[in-house]
């Protein structure tokens, strides 16, 4: 299984739709651990990627092509994954993520969906490009308790800031956690506007969103 793992990160890195497809469905069907290959599998090939495109080996249109062969793969994984939730974990936790306006790019945040779902929270994506308008109507709907915001471009980043504005704006800043994310995005950034959590990968922003969790209850 470790090779099928290993042929699963490199077609998730080339973005070979038909090989990763094929390497993920093997392992599917081996009974392979659905957390194990998104973990140890596409999330490092995804990460690995993010830090081959921050030292300018790959290109933004390399990326946005391997997102397409994660989330195609991922649609193989989560059903397995959501099949084996176990008790205790954050089933009673919802997280809304977005990818905030002006910003199509979404792998980032379709990775960190795909792990919170792996440990039982009811993730709601409502999309990219969304605006804060839209994220104050889903935060009055679903009563989340945590949101998250992601932002690819240097440019989008400080819409991150006046999503909590609104926020705040709207009296619902008290009401949720926000967390934040994105290549361009530093714990300095998420503390400057005010957010409750920086995380700089999908793993990450689990870890980061069970410990927020916990200090609340």
């Amino acid at each position: 299984m470790q090779e099928d793992l290993d042929v699963l990160k490199r077609s998730l890195i080339a973005a070979d739709m038909d090989l990763g497809l094929a390497a993920v469905q093997r392992l599917v069907d081996a009974d392979a651990d659905p957390k194990w290959i998104l973990e140890q599998g596409m999330a490092v090939a995804m990460f690995d990627l993010g830090e081959m495109w921050k030292r300018g080996e790959v290109f933004l249109p390399e990326v946005v092509a391997s997102a397409e062969v994660f989330k195609r793969c991922n649609a193989i994984v989560e059903p397995v994954l959501l099949a084996q939730r176990k008790e205790g974990d954050e089933v009673n936790t919802i997280v809304v993520l977005a990818t905030v306006k002006g910003d199509l790019h979404d792998l980032g945040k379709n990775m960190v969906g795909a792990m919170l779902r792996t440990s039982g929270f009811d993730v709601h994506d409502i999309g990219k490009d969304v605006s804060a308008d839209r994220i104050v109507e889903v935060v009055r709907e679903l009563h989340p308790q945590i949101v998250g915001l992601s932002a690819l471009l240097t440019t989008t980043v400080p819409y991150q800031q006046r999503v909590i504005e609104r926020l705040k704006a709207e009296g619902l800043r008290d009401e949720v956690i926000v967390m934040v994310g994105g290549a361009p995005v530093t714990p300095e950034w998420a503390e400057k506007i005010g957010a409750d959590g920086y995380a700089n990968n999908a793993p990450e922003a689990v870890e980061i969103a069970k410990k927020l969790i916990g200090a609340m209850r």
